[in-house]
């Protein structure tokens, strides 16, 4: 199970950056809060990202959680923090390879 999360985290962050001619996935608009639009693709990495956190061992748990409530003050532009996302999604994709590394 942590091995497909870390597949689909790698392959969800790389397709937010890289378009794949032939794989167009819609990046659809729900809705804004606090002039932040929140779309399709957005929802989609949070909770992919909720459940990587759910399935961490406790220490790493604890600090992907914190993380992920400075990304989502950070998208509703409560506070500033350049960079974030690419913060959260290193910390939980190597939190996932040190879990699955110390089996």
């Amino acid at each position: 199970m942590l091995e497909l999360i870390i597949i689909l985290l790698v392959v969800f962050w790389f397709l937010g950056y890289i378009r794949i001619e032939g794989l167009t996935i819609a990046d659809i608009n729900l809705f804004v809060i606090n002039g932040q639009q929140i779309t399709l693709w957005k929802l989609l990495i949070f909770f992919l990202i909720l459940w990587a956190i759910g399935v961490l061992p406790s220490p790493f748990r604890q600090i992907a959680a914190v993380l992920m409530v400075l990304w989502v003050l950070a998208t509703l532009g409560i506070i500033a923090i350049a960079g974030l996302s690419n913060i959260l999604i290193i910390a939980i994709i190597a939190g996932i390879v040190l879990s699955v590394a110390g089996r």
